[in-house]
C-alpha cells in the first residue's frame, strides 16, 4: 500500500483543490471542453449497460431515491445497533452534505460556457455527477460506522460500486470523466471534514489491507460498465476515470484512524 501513502495523507483541502482544478480545466478551457466533448460520439443505447440502466439497475442508475433512502437507513441502523451516535451523525452528514452541495453546484452554480461552439446537447451543466455522488457518499458513510475489522470489505464493495456507476454514467453519455471525478472528490472532502470534526480521543490506526484484489475487481467493473458497442478507445478513458474514483474511495477510507475505542490493554 506504499503507493497510496500520499493519498492517505490527503486533506479535505487537497480534495477540494483537485475538485476546483478539474472543473476549471475541463469546463472553463477550450482544450478541456474539446477533449471531453470528443468522447460524446454516438447514441446512449450503444452503451452495453443501457438495457439494465433502463430496467433493473445497477442502483442508482435506476431507483435513485430508493438507493439514497435505503443507504441512509442502513447507516442509521448500523450506528444505532453499535450505539455510535456521533459516528452515525457524521456519516449521515457526509451523505447529505455531499448530495446537497452536488445538486446545488451542478444545477445552479457551475454552468458550462460555450467555448468551442459545441452542439446544444453538449452544453447542459453536468459537473459534478449526482449518481456518482450518491454512491461515493454512501460508501464512505457506511465505512465510517462499520467496525474496524469489517471496514476493508465495506471499502471494497464501495470501490467496486463506485467504479461501476462511474463507468456506466460515462458510457451512457450522462456524464463526462471530469463529472465523476469531481463527485468522488467532493464526497471524499466531506468525509474528511466529518471525520476531523469527530476528534476521537484514543484510536487505533485502521488496517490498510492489500488493495490489489478489490481494485482489480473495480477496474474490471469500470471497464465493463464503461464499454460500448460502437467504440473501444473512448470506453478505455471512461474505465480509467472510473478506476481513479475507486482508488479515491479505497484510499480515503483508510486515510483516517478507526473510531473504535482502543482496548484498555493497549492504552498508554
Amino acid at each position: 500500500m506504499g503507493r497510496f501513502r500520499n493519498i492517505y495523507r490527503a486533506s479535505p483541502a487537497t480534495f477540494l483543490i483537485a475538485f476546483a482544478v478539474i472543473h476549471l480545466i475541463a469546463v472553463w478551457t477550450p482544450v478541456g471542453q474539446t477533449a471531453e466533448n470528443s468522447l460524446l460520439r454516438g447514441y446512449a443505447d450503444d452503451a452495453r449497460i443501457f438495457a439494465s440502466a433502463q430496467s433493473w439497475g445497477p442502483p442508482p442508475l435506476t431507483g435513485e431515491w430508493a438507493t439514497l433512502i435505503g443507504g441512509t437507513a442502513l447507516i442509521a441502523v448500523v450506528a444505532a445497533l453499535r450505539r455510535r451516535w456521533r459516528e452515525g451523525s457524521a456519516a449521515l452528514a457526509t451523505v447529505l452534505v455531499s448530495l446537497a452541495v452536488t445538486e446545488f453546484l451542478s444545477k445552479v452554480v457551475l454552468i458550462r460556457p460555450d467555448l468551442v461552439a459545441a452542439p446544444q446537447q453538449d452544453l447542459a451543466p453536468s459537473f459534478p455527477s449526482g449518481h456518482v455522488a450518491i454512491v461515493a457518499a454512501l460508501s464512505l458513510g457506511c465505512a465510517l460506522v462499520t467496525p474496524t475489522r469489517f471496514r476493508p470489505y465495506v471499502a471494497a464493495v464501495g470501490a467496486v460500486w463506485t467504479a461501476v456507476i462511474a463507468g456506466g454514467v460515462q458510457s451512457l453519455y450522462w456524464h463526462r470523466p471530469s463529472d465523476v471525478l469531481g463527485a468522488t472528490l467532493l464526497a471524499c472532502a466531506c468525509y474528511g471534514i466529518a471525520v476531523r470534526l469527530l476528534r476521537p480521543a484514543g484510536v487505533l490506526d485502521a488496517p490498510r489491507p492489500r488493495a490489489l484484489v478489490p481494485l482489480a475487481v473495480a477496474a474490471a467493473g469500470g471497464l465493463l460498465a464503461g464499454s460500448r458497442n460502437d467504440a473501444l478507445g473512448r470506453p478505455l478513458v471512461f474505465a480509467a476515470a472510473a478506476f481513479v474514483c475507486a482508488v479515491l474511495i479505497w484510499a480515503t477510507v483508510f486515510a483516517t484512524p478507526s473510531t473504535d475505542p482502543v482496548p484498555r490493554a493497549l492504552r498508554r
